[in-house]
């Protein structure tokens, strides 16, 4: 796995945090033969945890620091988050969302686990946004919608990043964007595949 990180780029912090975030925890007892296969795989209510390389890539162009406060729609597994933990340290935090409510259950539970205590789960619709704990200096949304929500772009902070895969059933391209002095600047980084924002 750690070759494949490499081979697409990813940043040598991110790599050493997923090395320290054991993926099999994350993945249901009949998937953990191929907890570190570079496939994404099921993990219920017809939600997938993503392929490692792709939850690093989105990791490293969210360029995180140490102190960053961190909004995620879609916790899933909860593995995105546990990872983004590292990267942001004990003195940042991230509030990941997640629309069902037995998934954001089992993701707490696996956060208690690890003992990690800088992520904070909430259920809830992950296209509002958590207004009251906005601004955020970094947004990432690991499900595709058809257009970004507004609610996101108006909770990010300026110069901070928002990354959110954009387009349909058939075709998504990953977009990254920033805002600098209230400007929103738009780039395609690559075509991915998710599952829908719901």
């Amino acid at each position: 796995m750690y070759e494949y990180l490499v081979y697409h780029g990813v940043a040598k912090e991110v790599i050493e945090a997923m090395n320290k975030i054991d993926r099999k925890i994350f993945v249901s007892e009949e998937y953990e033969e191929s907890a570190y296969l570079e496939v994404p795989l099921p993990i219920g209510f017809g939600q997938t945890i993503s392929a490692p390389h792709m939850v690093g890539i989105m990791c490293s162009a969210l360029n995180l620091s140490h102190g960053d406060k961190v909004l995620e729609i879609g916790t899933g597994s909860g593995y995105n988050a546990a990872v983004i933990s590292l990267l942001v340290g004990d003195d940042g935090h991230i509030y990941t969302i997640e629309r069902i409510a037995e998934l954001a259950e089992i993701a707490r539970r696996r956060m208690e686990l690890l003992r990690i205590k800088n992520v904070t789960v909430v259920v809830g619709d992950g296209k509002n946004g958590l207004a009251e704990y906005s601004p955020f200096d970094k947004i990432v949304v690991t499900c595709y919608a058809r257009k970004i929500p507004e609610q996101l772009l108006s909770q990010l902070s300026d110069d901070g990043i928002l990354l959110c895969p954009v387009g349909n059933e058939l075709v998504q391209v990953l977009k990254r964007i920033t805002k600098v002095h209230g400007k929103i600047h738009e780039e395609n980084l690559m075509e991915v595949k998710f599952v829908p924002l719901i």
